[in-house]
């Protein structure tokens, strides 16, 4: 495998839903940050909408995609994105996660989720950048920060690593139109604790976040920032997006390492 003289950063996206496609600011916020980046040779992305056990590899070739969603217009299950896919960059996953002995595993049939392929279609609108799935394997933080050091070395093989979550994810309260103070807080102490990178604190959320319980209902939109931190090791932590959806609970806080 060719490797690249340059260390890419790390990511991790507040992807949104279908309806991100209508937010004109939001979609020159994340194409102007595609373009920002240094190119990558292709993306692995870890997305809250797969969780299976073992770490598990999806499809290296274009399939169709899953519209894991519902409820909306009909042009959203129109939606197409048909990106290379990644078949060494899936080999060399199987290879790290042998040497930190994490067990992987192949699910070949499975295309991409709207956590990939929503935000790539704003960040790279030509989908031609191979692109690679993989499961969250469990929602331990422990765990999950394990996994993305393990990958981190492609980091220096032109690879971008992206965790696809939100930090913030409570679906009961889609309707506010004010920023409650528990997800302002949450999304405040999130920040802190990325940008000092202090790692304790952000393996201990659940126990030391405020508004921990009314942001995170459940957990798998949050835990891919912990697959993202894992990778970026040292490199420091900058937001190139911020703000509230619609003004509401959900955060956009995006996250670039490095």
């Amino acid at each position: 495998m060719t490797s690249s003289s340059s260390v890419m950063p790390v990511v991790f996206l507040a992807h949104g839903a279908p309806p991100l496609l209508d937010d004109a600011g939001w979609i020159g916020e994340l194409g102007a940050w595609g373009k920002a980046l240094p190119r990558p040779r292709a993306i692995v992305v870890v997305s809250a909408h797969w969780e299976a056990r073992p770490l598990t590899i999806g499809a290296v070739r274009p399939l169709p995609l899953i519209y894991d969603f519902s409820g909306f217009p009909e042009r959203f299950y129109r939606l197409t994105y048909p990106a290379p896919g990644a078949p060494d960059v899936a080999q060399r996953i199987r290879e790290l996660m042998a040497a930190a002995k994490i067990a992987c595993t192949d699910e070949p049939d499975r295309g991409l989720d709207h956590g990939s392929y929503i935000p790539l279609m704003c960040m790279y609108p030509e989908a031609d950048i191979p692109v690679l799935q993989i499961s969250l394997p469990s929602e331990s933080p422990e765990e999950l920060f394990a996994v993305g050091r393990a990958l981190a070395p492609l980091r220096r093989e032109g690879v971008l690593v992206i965790g696809s979550g939100f930090l913030t994810h409570n679906l009961r309260a889609l309707s506010l139109r004010e920023t409650p103070a528990w997800a302002s807080e949450f999304d405040a102490w999130s920040a802190d604790a990325i940008a000092r990178r202090d790692i304790d604190a952000l393996l201990d959320y659940r126990a030391r976040a405020p508004g921990v319980r009314e942001s995170l209902p459940t957990h798998e939109h949050f835990v891919p920032v912990i697959v993202s931190a894992g990778a970026a090791g040292e490199s420091p932590a900058s937001f190139p997006i911020t703000g509230f959806w619609w003004g509401g609970a959900m955060t956009r806080r995006s996250v670039q390492f490095g």
